[in-house]
């Protein structure tokens, strides 16, 4: 089979280039092996919360003005601001077209979400029903807040986040409350209702009858204007359509906070760009991985000119049957993903044998204290690139192998906050960069529209 574009992992890196592709015309495919990082994230879009000196973000595209100079290696000090601006803009665009709409704050700033355990986090893009709180928190206009779970599930607790939310100053004001509702279809089901996971309850609430009785049940707790916390157990799909009836319903408004994985939020993101990309013309070979590549090497009278060329690659699901494009892009996730692999003393790209960027000695992967405050050195290990992001093996560039997400050195999203902004924007990066070379015209003629542009 050949394509234009043949990008190998199905996270946010992967499915943003991709989507960017399609719009471009090229016959793009995508190599997913099996769930992504999205089932494990929180569906919000983190840009930058920290610096990574450690130092607090309030307006992430602010700071990474300053990358190119104060942080060069860091994939924002590459890429630069314009670029990482275009590619949010892009994809807050694209996933609002889609079906997932996602806001930030007017003003350019970060802003908080509360996590399942009652405290805050920074991010700059969140689903509708994630509420915002500002970044001063002190600013905050909700005077309640009732959290609500569902009899016997796990993985949402909210006598400890309410624990949790009575520590933050700023929030002193606020009432906090809990409360448990239970579901009348538990009599129903053959399982304990204990062992419930979000899937399953976003199944049982599908059903009308179960939904109305959920909305209900909720109205015994919490008023209107009340901020009603409850765990992420609407799913994709109709997911955002129900917890709009039931705020009709009721009159409620309504937060949704991830739970324990696999998250619905982060599925939800997933899912709507996986089934846009194939409503749109897109390969998606899903449970495939790919096996080896097969390089022809440029041999130029400079050396330094010299490169690598991916002519075709080989998968499992395919055996001998070569998979052929012009331009690939590799962005198959870190260590979690097994985009990338350590033995005893080493560190490496398993399917390419790309060069790595990292620490000679094993002891200077990790920080003594395992709760380090500056997190541990080998989340910012990753593949060596060329500023353009293209991959490097055995020293020579190869021309037509562009790399994007976590598999990138030079950055610590858990330290930084940066994980989903680093995957749009480098993803984003790619998909222009090969856009370039096999239809220009396109870019020539294409100007991103923005979320107000797209509401006008």
């Amino acid at each position: 089979m050949n394509f234009d574009t043949i990008i190998i992992g199905g996270g946010m890196a992967g499915l943003s280039c991709a989507l960017r592709c399609l719009e471009a015309g090229l016959k793009t495919a995508v190599i997913a092996s099996g769930q992504s990082a999205l089932h494990f994230s929180s569906g919000s879009v983190d840009v930058l919360a920290k610096t990574p000196d450690g130092t607090h973000v309030v307006d992430p595209m602010a700071a990474i003005d300053g990358f190119s100079t104060h942080y060069p290696e860091h994939p924002y000090g590459t890429l630069g601001r314009e670029t990482v601006n275009r590619a949010i803009d892009w994809y807050q665009t694209t996933l609002s077209t889609i079906g997932v709409p996602l806001a930030s704050q007017a003003n350019g700033c970060n802003h908080y979400r509360l996590t399942p355990l009652g405290t805050m986090k920074s991010t700059w893009l969140s689903q509708p029903f994630v509420h915002q709180f500002p970044m001063a928190l002190e600013s905050n206009t909700v005077q309640k807040i009732v959290l609500i779970t569902v009899d016997g599930f796990r993985d949402f607790q909210p006598k400890l986040a309410q624990d949790n939310l009575k520590h933050i100053t700023q929030l002193s004001d606020v009432e906090i409350s809990t409360a448990t509702v239970s579901l009348s279809a538990f009599n129903d089901i053959q399982r304990n209702h204990c062992e419930l996971r979000s899937i399953d309850l976003s199944r049982l609430l599908a059903k009308r009858a179960n939904l109305q009785e959920f909305a209900h049940a909720l109205q015994q707790h919490a008023n209107p204007g009340d901020l009603v916390v409850i765990p992420a157990i609407f799913g994709n799909g109709k997911g955002l359509g129900f917890l709009k009836e039931i705020e009709a319903l009721t009159q409620l408004t309504l937060c949704e906070v991830p739970t324990m994985p696999p998250s619905l939020l982060g599925i939800r993101l997933e899912e709507t760009m996986k089934h846009a990309f194939i409503t749109q013309g897109g390969t998606l070979l899903n449970g495939d991985h790919v096996i080896q590549g097969e390089f022809s090497y440029v041999d130029k009278e400079d050396p330094e000119h010299s490169h690598y060329r991916l002519n075709r690659i080989f998968t499992k699901n395919h055996g001998d049957f070569p998979l052929q494009a012009k331009q690939f892009v590799l962005a198959t996730g870190s260590f979690f993903s097994q985009g990338l692999k350590a033995s005893a003393d080493s560190m490496e790209e398993p399917i390419f044998g790309l060069d790595m960027d990292q620490t000679a000695s094993r002891t200077d992967w990790y920080s003594s204290a395992f709760f380090s405050p500056q997190s541990h050195p080998f989340l910012s290990m990753g593949v060596k690139t060329t500023p353009q992001l293209q991959a490097i093996k055995s020293g020579h560039v190869i021309d037509n192998v562009y790399c994007a997400g976590a598999i990138l050195s030079g950055y610590n999203p858990v330290l930084e906050g940066s994980g989903s902004g680093v995957a749009i924007s480098s993803g984003f990066h790619a998909a222009e960069s090969i856009i370039k070379q096999i239809n220009p015209e396109f870019l020539s003629g294409n100007k991103i529209k923005t979320q107000q542009e797209v509401a006008l």
